[in-house]
C-alpha cells in the first residue's frame, strides 16, 4: 500500500520489482508516471484510487497476472502501451471520464474478452487492441473522432465491420 501522503507515482518508480504481488494506489494520487510497474511479473492485484487523472506510458507493462481491472470515474487519459502485455486481463470499462487511449495500450491482452468504451473518448491510438485475439465483445459510447487502425485487421475484419464500417 502506498501512503496517503504521495501524490504521484513517479516514471518507473516500481518498475522491475519482481516480487511485487499487489498494490493499492491511494486517492491523494493523481499521477502514475511511465514506466511506474512495468515488468512487475508478480503483480497480480492493482486498486486505482479515485483521484488518479492519468496513467502513464507502459505504466503496467507485462503485468500478466493482472486479471480485474477498474479504473476511477477520474481518468481522463491512458498511455501508450499501458497495459500491454497483460495477457490474464478478461475484462476492463473505460470510464466516462476517458477522452484519450494511447497506441497499443491493450496490446496482446490475449484473455480480454470484454470492453467498454466511455461516452468522453475521441482518441483511439493505433494497435490499441491488437493481438486480443479473445475479444468478442465491444460497447462503444462515443463518436471516435481520432482513430487509427486500433484492431489487428487480419483476425478481426468481421468484428471491426460491425463497430467501425468505415475501416478497411
Amino acid at each position: 500500500t502506498i501512503p496517503n501522503s504521495v501524490t504521484s507515482i513517479g516514471e518507473s518508480a516500481f518498475q522491475s520489482c519482481s516480487s511485487l504481488a499487489s498494490v493499492t494506489i491511494p486517492d491523494s494520487v493523481t499521477t502514475i508516471g511511465g514506466y511506474a510497474f512495468k515488468h512487475c511479473r508478480s503483480l497480480a492485484s492493482i486498486t486505482i484510487g479515485s483521484g488518479v487523472t492519468s496513467i502513464g506510458d507502459q505504466a503496467f507493462f507485462g503485468a500478466a497476472l493482472v486479471k480485474n481491472l477498474t479504473l476511477p470515474a477520474s481518468v481522463s487519459s491512458i498511455g501508450s502501451s499501458t497495459f500491454f502485455g497483460c495477457s490474464s486481463l478478461a475484462s476492463i470499462a473505460i470510464p466516462d471520464s476517458v477522452t484519450s487511449i494511447g497506441n497499443a495500450t491493450f496490446q496482446g491482452c490475449s484473455s480480454l474478452t470484454s470492453v467498454s468504451l466511455g461516452k468522453a473518448l475521441v482518441s483511439l491510438g493505433r494497435d490499441a487492441f491488437k493481438g486480443c485475439s479473445s475479444l468478442s465483445s465491444l460497447r462503444v459510447e462515443s463518436a471516435i473522432v481520432e482513430r487509427d487502425c486500433p484492431f489487428e485487421k487480419r483476425d478481426t475484419d468481421s468484428f471491426v465491420s460491425r463497430y467501425f464500417p468505415d475501416q478497411k
